[in-house]
């Protein structure tokens, strides 16, 4: 169950010739796809293209309609090795996954079909995750770009760019004969904006079609001595061949007036920043007509030498727009120009951050200290102070944390009860929600190296009395963690233990089923549990716990792990549904049904403020988002009581944290009923009579102590 569902905006994929689209980026990405005659497209999810991933999977049944293979692959790995069908076939293929960490899990298939080159087009569809929006280490795909000579198309943010660039990719890539990578910031995924269709086309060859005659080329497979023609290929005929076709379709673009004594060169990507901060200094309008010559890079690699030379020539000064380092293109762009004995001036880094997220407000101080040094009759005046700000200590910390209900939580709370019977021990963090067990409440984890490299991340631990811990989720597990993680450990009898959160979906990446999920999928196998696949690779102590709020269980479970006589690897299966979908599914449910009038009851914990003492241990062993703070209501105390807001969904961890670690009593379960029923109603006011009744006479006792 994905947390968003396309079924709906899929439908306008079948618009045809002359029809207006209307609709999000990864629509008109999908769109371009389907009329580029794609045979077939794979993927792995991962922010920013998650949704992306989403899409191709809604829109199966129009792909099967057309002919068109859809793969949810395993890993970008495997996503990457997809490609293959184009190396000898006339197909055209699409593959999509976050960037870089998934350019870097396919870097090997990558390398291999760059190396040996493809007959029919390939696009691969990168989510360039950098910046604050960012969840990964900040690096750029252009470095494999450069690496593998792999071109890289980077198309201005707005639909009718994006959708050009997708089509020309496969041109591109035909012509060249080189795998072609189109990368989109998240903005790019999700900007809105119009088109004119085209209508879809059916493969001239599909993959079935291809599979019954099956041909090959020695050639183009990377073994000796092939592979030591690939690179003399690559630089004398596939490099100028796509050079020439970038050139000759007038990819990149140029805005404002042909000639000046300043100007500006863009990624595309970026343009729309760029432009943004061109309008603040009065220098373009929200169409984008500059004031300023732009000249922006559809395509950042490879770069076109006779264009760059063209915009350069005559011009004092250029400043070079590229987010991210090293500064790739500032560095090509000067070698260019130096070649070619010009001597205008590049300026990039020295004015612009080297690192971070290139955001309006970046811009706009970059351009205006460019215009200062360079044109500054054009300037603006010097930007004024700024407003004062509130103080870090004045401003509440709010580290990232799990959601409500998160099934992840309670599986912290057990160890840190472990902790405190057991000592500190390492733990190696894994990919995916439970990372945000490194911070505040819980402050777990050591080190993570990868997704479902968990267990592979403590594998150099080799304990004498204290057994590290591997953390490691259901979506990270099937990637990769089956065979680099337990694999691994069940081969060289590493004695740790792993603990796999098994909630039912790739929660990390949108709430995709897999191979384990629960949930009944009519196009994938699912019901797959991970415990038989552990000892199917020789694990042989492997415990499954289905509830993961049971603390206390969940707590024994984990010391009896890290205090076993028995050596090798052992693993918790820790199973819980992810709540964000559980409620997705539930909400829904429960507001149709009180809608038509239906009795429903809503559980939901809270503190009793008697009872409550203020020490705040449930929130330090807890964390939950629902459970805060107000002030104490007995007059004779200071300390603030704890309390349980609206949003709890009533998982009962709280509760369970407070019982397995012997805290005070204080919590408490309720039922909310909604439109109850006639004995609902005679029930609670024979228990309000009842409980009046009570507390008057412990009232009077109380009085009659008194005096």
């Amino acid at each position: 169950m994905a947390e968003r569902s396309f079924k709906v905006e899929v439908e306008k994929l079948r618009l045809g010739d002359g029809e207006t689209f209307h609709g999000e980026g990864i629509l008109a990405v999908t769109k371009a796809l389907l009329q580029s005659g794609v045979a077939y497209v794979g993927g792995y999810q991962g922010s920013p293209i998650s949704h992306l991933m989403d899409v191709f999977a809604d829109a199966n049944d129009l792909m099967r309609e057309l002919g068109v293979h859809f793969e949810s692959s395993a890993s970008e790995a495997a996503a990457a090795a997809m490609l293959a069908a184009s190396v000898n076939y006339p197909l055209r293929g699409a593959v999509a996954w976050k960037s870089v960490v998934g350019t870097n899990v396919a870097s090997d298939a990558l390398s291999n079909i760059a190396s040996g080159g493809v007959k029919g087009g390939t696009l691969v569809i990168v989510g360039e995750d950098y910046g604050e929006g960012s969840s990964i280490m900040q690096e750029r795909t252009h470095a494999f770009a450069m690496k593998s000579q792999m071109w890289l198309l980077d198309p201005r943010p707005n639909l009718t760019s994006i959708v050009d660039m997708v089509e020309t990719g496969f041109e591109l890539s035909e012509a060249s004969n080189t795998p072609v990578m189109l990368e989109l910031r998240v903005r790019a995924c999700h900007v809105t904006g119009s088109f004119v269709a085209r209508d879809n086309k059916r493969p001239p060859l599909t993959v079935s079609e291809a599979a019954e005659s099956p041909t090959r080329d020695v050639n183009r497979i990377v073994l000796p001595p092939a592979n030591f023609l690939h690179e003399v290929e690559k630089i004398e005929e596939r490099w100028p061949a796509a050079v020439r076709f970038v050139q000759e379709r007038r990819l990149n673009e140029h805005f404002g007036p042909e000639s000046d004594e300043i100007g500006i060169i863009v990624q595309g990507g970026l343009f729309n920043m760029l432009n943004r901060a061109l309008e603040m200094h009065g220098l373009s309008d929200a169409f984008g007509r500059t004031k300023l010559p732009v000249y922006v890079l559809n395509v950042t690699y490879p770069l076109v030498p006779d264009e760059v030379r063209d915009f350069c020539v005559g011009k004092k000064a250029v400043l070079v727009v590229e987010e991210g380092q090293p500064e790739f293109i500032e560095h090509e762009l000067n070698t260019i120009l130096r070649r070619a004995d010009i001597q205008t001036r590049l300026v990039g880094k020295e004015i612009l951050p080297r690192a971070g997220e290139y955001s309006g407000q970046v811009l706009q101080d970059g351009l205006g200290a460019f215009l200062r040094a360079w044109a500054p009759e054009r300037a603006p005046d010097e930007p004024p102070a700024p407003a004062p700000v509130l103080a870090p200590t004045e401003v509440p910390g709010r580290p990232a944390g799990f959601c409500t209900g998160c099934p992840e939580r309670p599986i912290f709370s057990a160890m840190k009860l472990v902790q405190r019977e057991l000592g500190e021990f390492h733990v190696s963090a894994d990919i995916g929600c439970h990372l945000f067990s490194i911070l505040p409440p819980f402050h777990i984890g050591n080190t993570t190296m990868g997704y479902g490299l968990g267990t592979a991340g403590a594998a150099a631990f080799k304990p004498r009395d204290r057994r590290a811990i591997a953390m490691m989720g259901d979506g990270g597990f099937w990637h990769n963690g089956l065979t680099s993680g337990i694999g691994n450990a069940v081969f060289n009898q590493d004695d740790n233990l792993t603990i796999i959160v098994d909630n039912g979906y790739s929660a990390a990446t949108g709430g995709q089923d897999i191979l384990s999920s629960k949930a009944e999928n009519p196009s994938r196998r699912t019901n797959n549990p991970i415990e038989k696949a552990l000892r199917g690779i020789g694990v042989t102590w492997a415990k499954t716990l289905t509830r993961t709020y049971d603390v206390a269980r969940m707590r024994d479970t984990i010391r009896e792990a890290l205090t076993s006589s028995e050596k090798g690897p052992k693993v918790i299966v820790a199973q819980s549904e992810c709540q964000l979908n559980r409620q997705r599914r539930v909400r829904p449910a429960i507001a149709k049904a009180v809608k038509a009038g239906k009795r429903v009851v809503r559980e939901r914990f809270g503190v009793d403020p008697d009872t409550c003492t203020g020490d705040h241990s449930c929130i330090r062993l807890s964390g939950c988002p629902s459970l805060t703070i107000k002030p104490n209501p007995d007059p004779l105390r200071q300390d603030p009581i704890a309390h349980v807001d609206n949003s709890c969904v009533g998982c009962g961890v709280c509760g369970e944290v407070s019982h397995a670690a012997v805290l005070c009593p204080s919590f408490y379960k309720a039922g909310i009923i909604i439109n109850p029923t006639r004995w609902d109603r005679i029930r609670e006011g024979v228990r309000g009579w009842v409980v009046g009744r009570l507390q008057e006479r412990a009232q009077r006792s109380l009085l009659r102590r008194a005096f």
